[in-house]
């Protein structure tokens, strides 16, 4: 994906959680740089859940129209036919 509004792309944003996890995960931070990161972490899963969202709109409205060519090349391949032999 391409950066919009400023935000990271989904591969920036999701290295960027998963970095975030692993400081979680280590166990060396004070309780309060622990709950500054985990929202971050927060915000970052958000973001990220947000562009896949958005990504599987796009994909499915491709399907979608894909799907609606297909049916009138099929549609109209069957009135080719029909006619073929209407007039043998």
């Amino acid at each position: 994906m391409t950066k919009q509004d400023n935000l990271p792309t989904f591969e920036e944003a999701f290295g960027d959680l998963k970095a975030t996890v692993e400081s979680l995960e280590s166990g060396n931070l004070s309780l309060e740089d622990a709950t500054k990161l985990f929202e971050k972490g927060m915000q970052l899963a958000k973001q990220c859940n947000e562009q896949l969202s958005k990504a599987e709109l796009q994909v499915t409205h491709l399907q979608r129209s894909f799907g609606e060519q297909m049916a009138m090349i099929q549609s109209a391949e069957t009135d080719l036919l029909g006619d073929e032999e209407e007039e043998e």
